[in-house]
């Protein structure tokens, strides 16, 4: 077995600081800074300092070996991409703001890349002619660049950050679905391997188009992602792709509608209190524009719209609220006081829960009144049905009916069967086996590499600092010369030894530093591994301790390395 290499501390490039960072809010973003793993430039940008490092290219080293494993070959595309590819896709416009756009000396339209979608189809095209030439994976691992609006939680939300992005090229759905499974696979080994807690739920394809989409979530209280899992079956999924099924209710027993004088009631607040019903009760119409175009949503009044689930329904369209501004041209369309019933030229998009049969109380379309007893396809149509309702803890459950749990997560993985999407932009054909074109279907699978890093730390850390597992960790063993020459000289030995027996080893010998320091900083750094050269140094024993258990015990130099290269 080949030597691997002593890291002496003394020689490392590390600051560790004892207080957390002023603007540092999660977990992950006040320990990696306090223990020297980065360091920030500007906002949502951070420079991987030689630990940070390291732990990010185990990270990388794991994803390319299970890439490696299925058969998906690494390429490396540019970050610096031509406007045209993404103009044809409609993406350059899409993306928006999230861009970063450029030009050359020439004054010619550049971006650096958000995904590659685009580029990885070009490529195809370029290379692949034949059925022979297919199925092929490719992926690669690359710095990925997004205008965030608010980037935080240090590495978590960056500008700037690493990915692992895969795209499948198939003459089939079912060579499709067969690359899809292979990668869901190698993502479950992937995060197996990694050490984190991670759950695979159901999501919306949104702007990226396809059938089939699925999230890899981290459960994490920094999490900015919400799911919900079932306590009675395996159903989990994004809130955004949560359904609901309600079936249609006999409105034979509504009265007929009944116009109410409800005076400074513009909202279900005061609706509710001045007529004396729950708010469930009415029917709250939401307006909002769809690429311009005046939308009403309707849902039940006791519930919120979820803006973000409205837009994943509605993409690539663009969603936004209604303002002051868009009732000057529009006397039908009263504020406060919109109802479904007689709404012309609007279109009129509805929760399942205002099922056909359901009576509601609502906007009577002028100031100042409601109506009561509006049953939904006695007295208005819906013209699409869309589960766009903000999820909340104890909905019934899709799949078993079952009140669902909410919890937050950091999404670590998505994967996509994108179809022909872009094959369709880019006409991907290759020659089939009957002599004639054949269009090729795509799928699309992402790792975030540097939120990898943050969604470990989030969820291994403790009181002391990092904890990393095994494979991930920068390296596996920290050992600790606590004090005088002799110590250190027996560190150094121990250190030797290890490395000699193929494990990755990182010594605190800095000459002037405190033991309490170095204990310190041990714990902090989060190596799995403590071997500690202390007060029985002399007589060659070792005190061994487990970063994440605590449990120590005293080990000859030759017992330490025995058990540790295991």
């Amino acid at each position: 077995m080949a030597a691997a290499q002593v890291q002496r501390m003394s020689r490392l490039m590390v600051k560790t600081l004892r207080d957390d960072p002023a603007d540092a809010e999660t977990l992950s973003h006040k320990l990696l800074v306090r223990a020297g793993y980065v360091r920030r430039n500007a906002a949502g940008i951070w420079t991987w300092l030689p630990l940070g490092k390291k732990v990010l290219d185990n990270i990388s080293n794991i994803v390319r070996e299970e890439m490696d494993a299925i058969g998906a070959q690494e390429v490396l595309l540019p970050a610096l991409l031509p406007k045209e590819a993404y103009e044809a896709s409609g993406r350059w416009e899409e993306y928006g703001d999230l861009l970063f756009r450029l030009k050359d000396r020439k004054g010619a339209d550049y971006l650096l890349g958000p995904t590659h979608e685009e580029i990885f189809t070009q490529t195809v095209k370029d290379q692949c002619t034949s059925y022979k030439d297919l199925p092929v994976m490719l992926y690669q691992i690359q710095t990925k660049y997004r205008d965030e609006a608010r980037p935080r939680s240090g590495v978590l939300r960056g500008r700037e950050f690493q990915m692992k992005d895969s795209y499948s090229f198939d003459t089939t759905d079912e060579g499709l679905a067969e690359s899809y499974a292979l990668h869901r696979e190698a993502y479950r080994k992937i995060f197996a391997r990694l050490g984190l807690d991670y759950r695979i739920v159901s999501a919306v394809s949104g702007a990226m188009g396809g059938s089939a989409s699925e999230e890899f979530l981290a459960p994490a209280a920094a999490g900015e992602d919400t799911f919900v899992d079932c306590p009675a079956c395996e159903y989990a999924a994004n809130t955004e792709a949560v359904t609901f099924v309600a079936e249609p209710v006999d409105a034979s027993g509504a009265g007929p509608v009944e116009e109410l004088d409800t005076p400074d009631t513009p909202t279900i607040e005061s609706l509710a209190a001045h007529l004396g019903v729950p708010a469930s009760a009415t029917l709250k119409n939401l307006l909002v524009k769809v690429d311009g175009e005046i939308v009403a949503v309707g849902v039940p009044g006791d519930r919120e719209v979820d803006l973000g689930k409205l837009g994943e329904h509605l993409a690539p369209a663009v969603v936004e609220l209604v303002t002051a501004e868009d009732f000057v041209d529009r006397p039908d369309l009263v504020r406060g006081y919109v109802g479904p019933q007689g709404l012309e030229k609007v279109r009129y998009i509805a929760d399942p829960r205002v099922a056909p049969g359901t009576a509601w109380v609502t906007g009577a379309n002028r100031a100042d009144t409601h109506a009561r007893n509006v049953v939904c396809g006695r007295d208005f149509s819906v013209d699409d049905y869309l589960d766009v309702v903000v999820v909340e803890e104890g909905d019934p459950c899709p799949a078993c009916g079952a009140g669902l749990r909410l919890d937050r997560a950091i999404e670590i993985g998505h994967i996509f069967q994108l179809g022909r999407k872009y094959a369709d932009t880019f006409q991907l054909d290759v020659l089939g086996q009957q002599g004639k074109p054949v269009r090729v279907t795509m799928g699309s699978y992402g790792i975030g590499i540097s939120r990898a890093v943050a969604a470990l730390a989030e969820q291994t850390a403790d009181a002391a600092g990092l904890c990393w597992p095994a494979e991930v960790a920068p390296a596996d063993v920290h050992v600790v010369a606590a004090g005088k020459a002799l110590q250190t000289e027996v560190a150094l030995d121990a250190a030797a030894q290890l490395a000699a027996a193929g494990l990755r080893v990182l010594v605190d010998d800095r000459a002037g530093v405190s033991p309490g320091v170095k204990f310190t900083d041990a714990e902090l750094l989060g190596v799995p591994k403590i071997l500690v050269a202390g007060r029985r140094a002399a007589e060659g024993v070792l005190e061994l301790k487990d970063r994440r258990t605590g449990e120590r015990e005293e080990l000859s130099v030759a017992e330490a390395v025995a058990r540790l290269s295991k």
